[in-house]
């Protein structure tokens, strides 16, 4: 079934008590053009206070119209807020990083430049790097059946990270050095509906210094198993074994 998402504005209520949808811009553009849909034909749509619609398409244009046939509260969402600081990484491997934490359950994704990465952005290089990234999180959040668009955030410096994820109930410092402290035992005995922060480096990890750094401010220094994770892996591997704890 199609997802759209839409503002809470676009909700409106006929003086029969109906409820209607309205889709616009590029949204209504691919309803139209790409998917060719016509009226009497059905698609989900989710508003930003999580609560989704079925609907009837009634008349299609420029601005799409449909009316709510259903409506519920979302349950898609996981039981934690998750957020991922992400080391900068080469080619199109943040793409994918993006894609699939979606799909995974994070609630937002923050660029972080670290000792180790390859990729140097500035303030405003990375600006322009996240609207890319925003457009996958939005049609990963389409395909997967999320009730939230997941944000990226803007660009941070390894300590501006640290500083920040600290804060989280669970702060996941994810080193691979690390063999005593385990991903298991920081997941033992958290509270209900925990923030999670995730801290992931880039192809070459991190260094010793930035790992002693965390560490000093409270994160959480934690291994993923015997096996080296690429950096594309890393962030996905962790949100599952999140979900398996929290929802599974």
């Amino acid at each position: 079934m199609p997802r759209f998402f839409i503002p809470n504005s676009a909700v409106g209520v006929r003086d029969d008590g109906t409820k209607t949808v309205m889709i616009c811009g590029e949204d209504a553009l691919h309803i139209v053009k790409s998917l060719r849909m016509k009226a009497g034909e059905k698609l989900d749509v989710c508003d930003m206070g999580r609560r989704e619609y079925s609907c009837v398409i009634t008349d299609v244009g420029e601005t799409v119209f449909a009316e709510v046939t259903d409506e519920r509260y979302s349950d898609t969402e996981p039981p934690y807020t998750a957020v991922l600081y992400q080391a900068l990484v080469k080619g199109d491997k943040f793409d994918t990083v993006v894609q699939k934490a979606v799909e995974c359950g994070v609630s937002k994704i923050i660029p972080v430049i670290t000792d180790r990465c390859v990729v140097r952005l500035d303030k405003k290089g990375a600006a322009k790097k996240a609207e890319r990234w925003q457009r996958i999180a939005l049609e990963a959040a389409k395909q997967c059946g999320r009730s939230i668009i997941p944000e990226i955030g803007e660009l941070m410096t390894f300590k501006e990270a640290v500083a920040d994820a600290s804060k989280a109930d669970i702060p996941l410092f994810c080193y691979e050095a690390e063999r005593g402290y385990t991903l298991s035992d920081a997941l033992a005995n958290t509270k209900a509906e925990p923030t999670v922060a995730i801290v992931i480096g880039s192809e070459g990890g991190f260094s010793v210094s930035e790992a002693k750094h965390a560490i000093e401010k409270g994160m959480k220094c934690v291994g993923l198993g015997k096996r080296i994770l690429r950096t594309e892996t890393a962030s996905s591997f962790v949100l599952a074994c999140l979900c398996y704890e929290f929802e599974l």
